[in-house]
């Protein structure tokens, strides 16, 4: 097990790059979100290293070891959690939960009554903590998805939608048309074929899966390989023109293989463990092509329907199921199980506690990839009716479920979820008399109160990027050496919580108004009596010239003085040519003379020290007066 970096959790001092730090993030987020909690932790204590998000990183990885049931971790990374500023109540509930878990129970009442104090109990949830679910309830404190009906629906039956490139596949009864024998007795609809549609398309645009599947039969959910080429599928007990039914006269379900030829499904195989006297179906292909998961009720189970596995070897056969344990299955019935490519399995059931009647479950593995837990997916996903067929996409952020609750177009319908994902603050620090980006700028990000939330430093490109709570007030400050700084204050509320959303903010930082300052420029001096250019005073003239090819719309005055020795026109004379010899450069290293309004000589009026007429001063002190100084008149 890993050690947590607690002090670099307290001593966040390293400031990284936005960039690199923001698609390891992402990749954090997809493993969170497909509930693969393991290789999210990893990911996570990474970020906590780089002071990248730290405090939305430091919540996650608290939530990750609360999901695998290791309260000792969590509860040391909580610890640091609840002390952040404009931290979301219900971590004061986790830390307590924690705490309860390593048998600190004073100190875990402490924390209980402080949630209680400023947030009441959320009645999603109400169930859950009577019956001590403690993880579901978790993870239903907060509404973790939006759902909106697809256009795939019928006043038929619609369900079991899957991806398959670009396409969305799923299970329908809407051919009533064919031939009126074939209705389906139970619910006098049409059969269940499998069809195919664009994503994005409508229901009238689909058409049947291509090939051998659909039958005079059922055709239930199917599942897909890696490469496209195979699909496993569910029918009823009907094989090559055959029927078949148990000592009942019951047509049990089966699963069957096809293979992609030539753009046909063909080659229809059943699996060797099919069996007359019970069913078998609801396919889940691993990403990998080395495991099958299925429902059945075959004798030996522990309820009604078990979800089970069965390994895939190598030359396409299938080894001997086994059934996945008590841990997801129980004396009720296990059905449509799922397995996403980051190896979390979802299903649903009627025999753990849920919502209604099917509820939807994930399992939460450990290191040794066992299932140690299983969490109820909550409001929206699940309702007081059934809901199954879960389908959650690569990327872990939406998918598809099916439900027959209430408000639906028929029978079954397909609804497609979106995981209410994090929302991005991204912004670029810019030079605002130029537009430049300004590399090295620092950006400060802070809570309502006024407290610090995250701090970093922009790049080359000037760019940054932070994750923010949603419904929240901030404030964001921007300030580089040689600029003004500047504070900018914006909020997250009312925004839409259904796709991914970025708040960009971009800051204008203006230069401070002073030449010496802006080009890191000495003093330009020149010898007694003279109004030539010095090679050290060329130098510094052309640190000039630089700054303003840097600001193309910066204009200047620019003034010399003379120290005290000589009369005063004398001195005033000097001063002018000094003035002009200065011009002269700058407008022979390419500057328009434009640009330089006036120069103008003052003498000795403007001295710089007590060095008058009639003071005794140094050969140094004298030198200080000797100079040429610029003013901005305007940068853009």
């Amino acid at each position: 097990m890993k050690t947590i970096k607690l002090a670099t959790i307290v001593f966040l001092l390293i400031c990284s790059s936005s960039f690199g730090q923001s698609g390891k993030l992402k990749r954090a987020d997809r493993l969170y979100n497909s509930f693969s909690f393991v290789k999210a932790i990893e990911k996570y204590e990474k970020l906590i290293d780089t002071n990248f998000n730290k405090s939305y990183v430091t919540r996650k990885l608290g939530d990750s070891y609360m999901y695998l049931r290791k309260p000792k971790e969590a509860a040391e990374v909580y610890k640091y959690v609840v002390q952040q500023e404009n931290v979301p109540v219900e971590y004061y509930y986790f830390y307590a939960q924690a705490l309860r878990g390593v048998g600190n129970y004073d100190e875990s009442k402490i924390w209980i009554d402080k949630y209680k104090q400023e947030a009441s109990k959320d009645s999603r949830v109400t169930e859950f903590l009577d019956k001590e679910d403690f993880i579901s309830a978790m993870f239903n404190l907060k509404k973790q998805y939006s759902l909106t009906k697809t256009n795939f629906n019928t006043p038929f039956s619609d369900f079991g939608a899957v991806e398959y490139n670009n396409e969305v596949v799923f299970v329908s009864s809407k051919d009533e048309g064919v031939s009126t024998k074939r209705k389906y007795a139970w619910n006098a609809q049409p059969f269940l074929d499998l069809y195919q549609v664009k994503k994005g398309g409508s229901v009238e645009q689909a058409e049947k899966i291509k090939g051998d599947v659909n039958s005079i039969y059922h055709e239930g959910p199917a599942s897909f390989t890696a490469d496209g080429k195979k699909m496993y599928f569910t029918r009823n007990n009907f094989f090559e023109g055959e029927k078949g039914s148990d000592k009942h006269g019951i047509n049990n379900l089966k699963i069957f293989s096809a293979e992609l030829v030539n753009g046909v499904w063909t080659n229809i195989k059943g699996v060797h463990f099919n069996n007359d006297e019970y069913s078998v179906g609801h396919p889940s292909v691993s990403s990998d092509g080395k495991k099958l998961y299925f429902t059945s009720d075959m004798p030996g189970g522990i309820g009604g329907a078990d979800i089970y596995v069965v390994a895939i070897n190598e030359d396409g056969t299938l080894g001997t199921p086994k059934n996945m344990g008590n841990i997801v299955n129980t004396e009720g019935n296990e059905m449509f199980p799922f397995i996403h490519n980051e190896g979390t399995l979802f299903f649903s059931s009627d025999g753990h506690v849920g919502f209604g009647l099917l509820d939807i479950f994930a399992t939460i593995e450990d290191e040794n990839n066992s299932v140690v837990n299983i969490l109820n997916l909550g409001e929206p996903i699940n309702s007081l009716k059934d809901d199954f067929s879960y389908y959650l996409s690569e990327e872990g952020f939406d998918g598809y479920i099916s439900s027959n609750r209430e408000g639906g177009v028929g029978d079954d319908d397909i609804y497609k979820f979106t995981r209410i994902p994090p929302l991005m603050l991204k912004g670029q620090i810019f030079d605002d008399a130029n537009n430049e980006p300004i590399v090295d700028a620092k950006v400060v990000l802070k809570d309502a109160n006024g407290e610090e939330i995250a701090y970093f430093i922009t790049e080359a490109n000037g760019y940054y990027e932070h994750i923010v709570d949603r419904d929240a007030n901030f404030t964001l400050e921007g300030s580089k050496e040689k600029y003004t700084s500047l504070t900018k204050e914006f909020n997250s509320f009312n925004l839409d919580k259904e796709k991914e959303l970025v708040v960009n903010l971009n800051v204008g930082l203006k230069p401070i108004e002073d030449v010496v300052l802006l080009a890191d420029l000495e003093i330009i001096y020149f010898d007694l009596d003279k109004s030539n250019i010095r090679p050290d005073a060329a130098l510094e003239l052309d640190k000039v010239v630089a700054l303003m090819n840097k600001y193309p719309g910066m204009v200047i005055r620019l003034e010399s003085h003379t120290d005290s020795r000589a009369n005063d026109q004398y001195n005033l004379a000097l001063s002018n040519r000094r003035a002009k010899s200065t011009y002269e450069y700058i407008i022979s290293n390419g500057i328009d003379s434009s640009r330089i309004t006036e120069y103008k000589g003052f003498g000795e009026t403007q001295l710089v020290n007590k060095c008058s007429n009639g003071v005794k001063c140094s050969k140094e002190e004298h030198q200080l007066n000797r100079r040429t100084e610029f003013v901005i008149i305007k940068m853009k």
